[in-house]
């Protein structure tokens, strides 16, 4: 079934510069971009204008002292807010509309105007903490969103999967103390930044509304296949969510220089798939990708292509191979260890 895929992007994006051979760097936006520019792509999807965020936007899930922080860095040629997270003159004005890109594409969503979105941004946000920038991130974009479509779209619950090869520290705890959103995270562990133990599992109103995946690497499409059939998606169908968000790192790309993964392009798109099928199950369809990391330029613009394509319901993943990924019995401790933690709160 063809759907209307709204795509955030916007060539801001590509101001935000973190300095010389940063590995997060504007060539991320622009391989990307580049492969949206081919006529085929322009007439799959549709290009809405990405609108900022408001401080009031931002001082949901930040403090006012953290704003002001980046804030002052406007202007200024280059700035270190952390050891890995620097900034350029128009890095805050890119993070305020990369962050307001998540919050148009939930509107559109919840309008009706598109069936579901992706906010192709950066700076990237899920390592972005309440107070503070952090690896790589300014403003946590999808956080942001969640409490605006929590605030002010009617939404009472959201998920939250976050692929990316780092465990979103940023996000897990801007919501680790309620129910209102679930966030569950598949990632590299020990790995940067060192959260994610499968022992996180919430707190107060929130216990069970987290739900960790640390995998120790290697893991491929059949690996991931596996976790979103036989975990993901049932925690998901129980939660019964009014949206689905992912903050989509690509950094699990067999060729990613800062991974140790092995999905591939068709993996991207068999994950995307079934986040499809849910959000259309539970939720009328609304899905909002949030772009994270990804440093293999090709595998990246693949890999989001493909993840768009199967949004826009034109993958070209065959459904023989998509079938075959899922039902892969190669052995896997870490779902096994994952789906035990999970049992204390969901039913398998």
């Amino acid at each position: 079934m063809l759907r209307k895929t709204a795509v955030l992007k916007d060539p801001l994006f590509l101001e935000h510069d973190p300095g010389y051979d940063h590995v997060e760097s504007p060539e991320r936006l622009s391989a990307i971009y580049q492969a949206l520019a081919r006529p085929e792509e322009a007439e799959t999807f549709f290009y809405p204008e990405c609108e900022p965020a408001s401080y009031a936007d931002l001082a949901a899930n930040h403090t006012a002292e953290h704003i002001e922080r980046v804030a002052e860095t406007a202007g200024k040629q280059f700035d270190v807010l952390d050891p890995d997270t620097h900034t350029s003159p128009r890095s805050y004005e890119a993070a305020v509309l990369a962050a307001g890109a998540v919050i148009t594409g939930l509107k559109l969503v919840a309008a009706g105007k598109a069936d579901n979105a992706a906010a192709l941004v950066r700076p990237p946000g899920h390592h972005a903490e309440a107070d503070r920038a952090k690896g790589f991130c300014l403003f946590n974009n999808i956080a942001i969103g969640a409490r605006y479509g929590l605030k002010h779209l009617g939404m009472e619950r959201i998920f939250i999967l976050d692929w990316d090869l780092h465990h979103g520290n940023g996000t897990q705890n801007a919501f680790y103390d309620t129910d209102q959103v679930f966030y569950c995270s598949t990632h590299q562990y020990p790995h940067y930044p060192g959260t994610g133990a499968l022992k996180e599992t919430g707190a107060g109103k929130g216990e069970g509304y987290t739900l960790n995946v640390p995998l120790p690497g290697g893991q491929g499409d059949q690996d991931f296949a596996r976790i979103m059939t036989e975990l993901v998606a049932p925690v998901a169908r129980q939660y019964r969510p009014d949206c689905i968000m992912v903050s989509a790192g690509y950094d699990t790309h067999v060729s990613d220089p800062l991974g140790g993964m092995g999905v591939t392009t068709a993996g991207f798109a068999g994950m995307t798939r079934i986040l499809v099928d849910l959000a259309t199950e539970l939720c009328e369809g609304r899905l909002v990708l949030v772009l994270e990391g990804g440093y293999f330029l090709q595998g990246l613009a693949d890999g989001v292509l493909a993840s768009l394509h199967e949004m826009a319901g034109k993958g070209g993943l065959p459904t023989e191979a998509f079938t075959a990924m899922a039902q892969s019995k190669k052995p896997l401790p870490a779902l096994d260890a994952a789906l035990d933690a999970a049992k204390k709160h969901w039913t398998f």
